[in-house]
């Protein structure tokens, strides 16, 4: 039997971490360069924010260590489909692409170094959960 008040527990906190990696990511770009942070902190951390945020949002429907590897593949999976998907353009897409949302969510422009930059991302929140969920 599942212990309810530890079930909604980690989910709260699988929630605080993402609201945080959230607007750390809209801070990075927004102030980033004011702050004189390098443009390679700026450009990809957001990038490493972007792979967290999306294991957070997977942890969070499947809150179980027993999960773990299958939302680390999964989400590792979505991470390279979202950034195939910027080499597609159509229309209606493009004008996603060309909106806030759009760029933050999917991107523009192609880089194989973002993926690196989302595994790494996902492993970060992954080792973090997982050390969270340990105490």
């Amino acid at each position: 039997m599942i212990d309810s008040g530890k079930f909604y527990a980690s989910r709260l906190l699988i929630l605080s971490g993402l609201i945080l990696v959230i607007l750390a990511g809209l801070a990075l770009r927004r102030y980033g360069y004011t702050i004189g942070l390098p443009f390679l902190i700026v450009k990809y951390g957001g990038s490493v924010l972007w792979g967290g945020m999306v294991y957070l949002l997977a942890a969070l429907l499947f809150v179980s260590r027993r999960t773990q590897l299958f939302i680390i593949a999964a989400t590792c999976w979505f991470a390279i489909a979202v950034e195939l998907l910027r080499l597609v353009h159509f229309p209606v897409l493009d004008a996603f692409r060309d909106t806030a949302t759009g760029t933050l969510l999917l991107g523009r422009v192609f880089s194989p170094w973002n993926i690196l930059c989302y595994f790494v991302g996902i492993g970060m929140a992954a080792a973090i959960t997982l050390q969270v969920a340990r105490r």
